[in-house]
């Protein structure tokens, strides 16, 4: 062959090879097509606010009386606050919107999405990918401007999965309902421990995608309501979430991301590590605050094997951090390391949202 004819094959490769890698990006990162809802209903799918037929909202299957919403003051005195934008869906009883995403199987995925309830009543949003499904109650009000960002993550069975965001009608006012106002997705990357430190992700650099018009930082379920944790080596253990923040808009010890304990003892993280048994090890971590307005006396509590260690920290709201370790001897070949705020806190001039110490840089080494 020619030079100049394997110089045109070689550069139509390219091009292909190109084309389809920003094409398998395409839902690698970002918003879902639509998935700020931006794109309008014509106006021949809209009945009122209601969203007429199931392919009314562009993008998006919807199920059952799903509105369409602008945000701000509402008819009847109700205010919607839409944080991620200018528009919203709200699901009434038993309603739901669904996309068919293009995946690669067996992959881990991240669902990060605004979410939050209308009415001042028990609201659940389920969410599901086939054969994955979890409920997420929003009467718990982390941010009281609403705008609550949560993530939910699921492993790919197929090349193609189908998001459903469903309101399975638990409120007794068939009015009320979730309002979803951004939908995201990431593909995450399994983090491995390294020679040096037993802890996978330990700086919590791989985890859900961040809306970019979010400040509030995403919430991580437990994992009774997401068995597979948006953040990659780490289970979320306790009855309340709690949040992955960024350097962007959160003070973080090092790196970009780090976890903030929101919701004291109810608000725990952990993960499982390989030891070996009879052989000591330290945990090495570090604490302090996220520069949001959390003041006052914290104190984060460590688990490893039989040893706890209690550290407390005098937030100023400054963004100061400190480090602190100690020993523990293994006594399974698996042993878990667990981290929960032992109070409650709240923002000093915003008593509505709950806040509380970061957790950044945790290492497990063996004694040398």
């Amino acid at each position: 062959m020619p030079a100049f004819a394997r110089f045109l094959l070689a550069l139509t490769l390219l091009v292909f090879i190109g084309s389809a890698s920003a094409s398998a990006a395409k839902y690698f990162e970002g918003y879902l097509e639509n998935g700020n809802f931006e794109e309008q209903p014509k106006p021949s799918n809209l009945k009122g606010t209601k969203l007429v037929g199931e392919h009314g909202l562009p993008k998006w299957v919807t199920k059952g009386l799903v509105e369409y919403i602008h945000g701000g003051p509402q008819p009847g005195g109700m205010f919607f606050a839409v944080s991620h934008g200018v528009h919203a869906v709200r699901l009434g009883n038993e309603a739901s919107i669904s996309q068919t995403v293009p995946v690669k199987p067996g992959s881990l995925y991240a669902l990060t999405f605004g979410a939050s309830r209308t009415c001042a009543q028990e609201e659940v949003l389920r969410v599901s990918v086939p054969t994955q499904s979890g409920d997420l109650p929003l009467q718990t009000l982390y941010s009281s401007d609403g705008g609550d960002v949560y993530a939910w993550g699921f492993i790919a069975k197929s090349k193609s999965v189908t998001v459903t965001f469903h309101n399975p009608g638990v409120q007794e006012d068939p009015a009320c309902g979730p309002l979803i106002d951004a939908v995201a997705i990431k593909e995450l990357f399994p983090p491995m421990p390294t020679r040096d430190n037993l802890v996978k992700n330990p700086g919590f650099e791989e985890g859900p995608h961040r809306l970019m018009n979010s400040t509030n930082g995403v919430l991580l379920p437990p994992k009774q309501e997401d068995r597979t944790s948006p953040l990659p080596g780490w289970m979320i253990e306790s009855l309340k979430a709690v949040k992955f923040i960024g350097a962007k808009h959160f003070n973080v010890p090092s790196g970009r991301s780090a976890v903030e304990l929101v919701a004291g003892r109810e608000s725990a993280i952990a993960q499982i590590l390989r030891t070996t048994p009879n052989t000591v090890y330290t945990l090495t971590f570090t604490v302090g605050d996220a520069k949001n307005g959390c003041h006052g006396s914290m104190m984060v509590e460590a688990f490893a094997a039989k040893e706890t260690l209690k550290v407390p920290f005098e937030s100023k709201g400054k963004g100061e951090f400190k480090t602190a370790s100690f020993k523990f001897k293994a006594i399974e070949p698996r042993t878990r390391i667990t981290f929960y705020s032992s109070y409650y806190h709240t923002k000093n001039d915003d008593f509505g949202s709950l806040c509380g110490p970061i957790l950044d840089d945790v290492k497990v080494s063996k004694l040398a």
